[in-house]
């Protein structure tokens, strides 16, 4: 990874922790439960830096929410992995897809990037489903109730179907992917991400 994408990286996985921890603060629905729009920054990375640059950030990304959860939540140490590992196959799957959909070089490119950013977070949806129904019991001694497991996943999708429009309107700003190309992505033409 060049230094552009590791700073392109590193920024958004801190900003993802900053998005998190205000999230966190003003979005509690429940105890344990708040809204969490971090993947925003996850999905810069992954949109505009590639595969390894949104896997990075969502691990970075995933470290506050995951002690938050983990060691100082009910999750324990495995909240502490789990999160940044999600958080990480929503950054590198919205890469790939990016990639498969040709994203950046389309006319109307907002328009594909709603259905782009809900499907990047079916990996870590699915990972989400395992890890509440069967392995955090493992570790809890406990089954999480059907009840909770339905509030957390319904959650998760309220918030990408918000950040999937959230995207779709900063893919479709001149501005801001000019700032982010100038700044953080090399554009030769013989670098691969």
């Amino acid at each position: 990874m060049n230094p552009k994408k590791l700073t392109l990286s590193i920024m958004m996985g801190a900003l993802g922790n900053v998005l998190f921890l205000l999230s966190y603060v003003v979005g509690q629905i429940a105890p344990g439960v708040s809204f969490d729009f971090s993947l925003i920054a996850v999905l810069i990375a992954g949109l505009y830096g590639g595969p390894v640059a949104g896997l990075t950030a969502g691990a970075i990304a995933g470290l506050l929410p995951g002690l938050m959860y983990g060691p100082l939540g009910t999750g324990g140490v495995l909240g502490l992995i789990g999160l940044p590992v999600g958080k990480a196959l929503t950054g590198l799957t919205i890469a790939l897809l990016v990639r498969i959909v040709n994203l950046h070089q389309r006319n109307h490119a907002s328009i594909i990037t709603v259905p782009t950013v809900i499907a990047s977070y079916i990996p870590e949806g699915v990972f989400t489903y395992i890890y509440f129904s069967y392995l955090l019991p493992l570790f809890m001694e406990q089954q999480i109730g059907t009840a909770i497991i339905a509030t957390i996943m319904i959650k998760a999708i309220i918030e990408v179907v918000i950040m999937s429009f959230i995207m779709a309107a900063l893919i479709g700003n001149k501005g801001f992917n000019d700032f982010i190309k100038a700044h953080f992505v090399r554009t030769s033409t013989n670098q691969k991400n």
